[in-house]
């Protein structure tokens, strides 16, 4: 049968809560998710004030990259971790961790202080992140599942517009430790939320002790930092091929050989073997991971596309770009109607296709052109993108039993954020590779600050930087399309016609297609 086109009872584990109290639960997983959401865009606001307080100019980027890497390297221990121990626990010492960080950032003294407090955000940060997931999926069945994912999304879109603007209103009226501060009581109403009503059912008893892989956890969070500095910090604090790259990207490799090893010898694996070889799930964790890196395009590119070649505020090229944000979770509400007729995979190679079609056509697009023109593709684009990843997610995640469904999430999430930080890094290398070539030297960022001053160029000049800039993205959107046919390219070739979709019997789960 289809997915989620018969209505089975769900196994004892499985179970949801009543519905009241299922509720209150989602409830308190958006304001989890909105802590890690709103996040990013308020203390990018705040950067000014932060840097003028505290001093750090040269440095302040890891306040970003730090609280990625932190995020990315600890989503897989905690995937295993909610598997073994149960969700709960996981998610409350994420969240008393992610507010023991806001509380140590508003109090930071200098920027090397607040960059440490950071990196102790992110480490409940991957928490947050991972096990929301995995809660939002326990909660519901199959044919309900996107209606919370939809919920989930749709706190993404919403902190992508607000966050910018509480970030604003907090540096300029108030302090920038408030931006921090803020996370406290809606931290503390989230936990509260979430010690009273979520109730997981109980575990089976074990008949062997509780094995902790943490050399495979030390392994995962090591080569991660290693390979995420290089990627981040590479062409940025230092040469490509310099002895600092050259060294982060050899020491992942060879970290990364040695937790391989560890992993196979471990009677509990922190990241276990299955997650790569079962077909469904190799394939949706190569798809997203390509999602991740088509995804820096336009988050990171198209601002500086909109302000620069389209003479756009900040204001007006925030909104060019939150236009997907208000269709992608649309998109994926309804997309269950699609999926419980064709399929998951068919569903995603649609969004997917739809979705190269509009990166292909960006660098089309007139020059200099009209806003509404970024505008509207960027609007199709979240609707594809919507179609693409909840139908993957969903399905996936319907494809393991409850004890293994945090691993898989997780593996999925780190793929794409994996996909992220290696797009920023790739992409920026192209973007500047451009400009050097047209102009001889320079960066985007510098680029970018120069046209900001118009008063200094002429309008010549100008006009050839702007076209500079607009080549540069353009070939960035060109990078990000090939992104997206590498996805489409591992749903073809490894995701299986039929997602293995279990069962929800009582009693016991069977495997049954997704497609009839």
């Amino acid at each position: 049968m289809t997915d989620g086109r018969t209505a089975s009872p769900r196994a004892p584990h499985d179970a949801p809560p009543a519905d009241r109290r299922r509720g209150a639960v989602v409830a308190a997983l958006m304001l989890c998710m909105a802590l890690a959401a709103l996040d990013g865009t308020i203390v990018a606001t705040a950067v000014p004030q932060i840097v003028g307080d505290l001093g750090g100019l040269s440095v302040f980027s890891w306040l970003f990259s730090g609280y990625l890497l932190a995020v990315t390297v600890t989503l897989p221990v905690y995937g295993k971790l909610s598997d073994t121990f149960g969700r709960k626990p996981v998610l409350v010492a994420g969240t008393i961790l992610f507010l023991l960080g806001s509380l140590l950032c508003a109090a930071a003294w200098n920027m090397a202080a607040l960059i440490a407090f950071r990196v102790v955000q992110g480490l409940g940060g991957g928490a947050l992140q991972g096990t929301v997931q995995t809660i939002a999926a326990d909660l519901y069945p199959l044919k309900e599942r996107p209606r919370i994912q939809a919920r989930l999304s749709s706190v993404w879109a919403t902190a992508s517009i607000a966050g910018p603007v509480v970030g604003g209103l907090l540096a300029g009226y108030a302090d920038w430790r408030w931006i921090f501060l803020i996370n406290l009581p809606v931290g503390a109403l989230a936990l509260w939320m979430i010690l009273r009503h979520l109730k997981e059912p109980a575990r089976p008893a074990r008949t062997a002790p509780v094995r902790i892989d943490w050399a495979g956890a030390l392994g995962v969070f090591a080569t991660g930092a290693l390979l995420l500095t290089a990627l981040v910090q590479g062409g940025v604090a230092w040469p490509w091929l310099s002895a600092p790259s050259l060294g982060l990207l050899g020491g992942a490799a060879l970290l990364a050989a040695g937790t391989v090893v560890v992993e196979r010898r471990a009677a509990e694996p922190m990241i276990p073997g299955w997650v790569w070889r079962r077909r469904t799930i190799a394939a949706v964790n190569l798809a997203l991971g390509a999602l991740g890196l088509l995804m820096v395009a336009p988050t990171v590119f198209l601002p500086t596309y909109a302000q620069s070649v389209l003479g756009l505020g900040p204001i007006a090229a925030g909104l060019v770009l939150s236009s997907w944000t208000l269709s992608w979770p649309i998109s994926a509400a309804f997309s269950n109607r699609v999926y419980s007729r064709i399929g998951f995979r068919l569903t995603a190679v649609l969004g997917i296709s739809g979705a190269l079609a509009l990166l292909l056509a960006f660098p089309l697009l007139p020059y200099p052109g009209e806003a509404w023109q970024p505008a509207l593709l960027m609007l199709l684009l979240g609707a594809c993108l919507g179609l693409f990843q909840l139908p993957l997610m969903v399905g996936v995640q319907s494809t393991v039993p409850y004890e293994e469904r945090g691993t898989t999430t997780a593996s999925v999430l780190f793929c794409r954020q994996v996909g992220q930080s290696t797009g920023a890094a790739l992409f920026g290398a192209v973007a500047n590779a451009v400009l050097a070539a047209r102009l001889g030297g320079g960066d985007l960022d510098a680029v970018a600050r120069a046209l900001e001053a118009p008063a200094t160029l002429t309008a010549e000049a100008a006009d050839h930087l702007r076209r500079a800039v607009a080549a540069a993205v353009d070939y960035v959107y060109l990078g990000a399309a090939a992104a997206a046919a590498l996805a489409l390219l591992a749903l073809l070739t490894l995701a299986p016609r039929r997602f293995p979709v279990l069962k929800e019997v009582s009693g016991e789960e069977g495997p049954a297609g997704d497609e009839g």
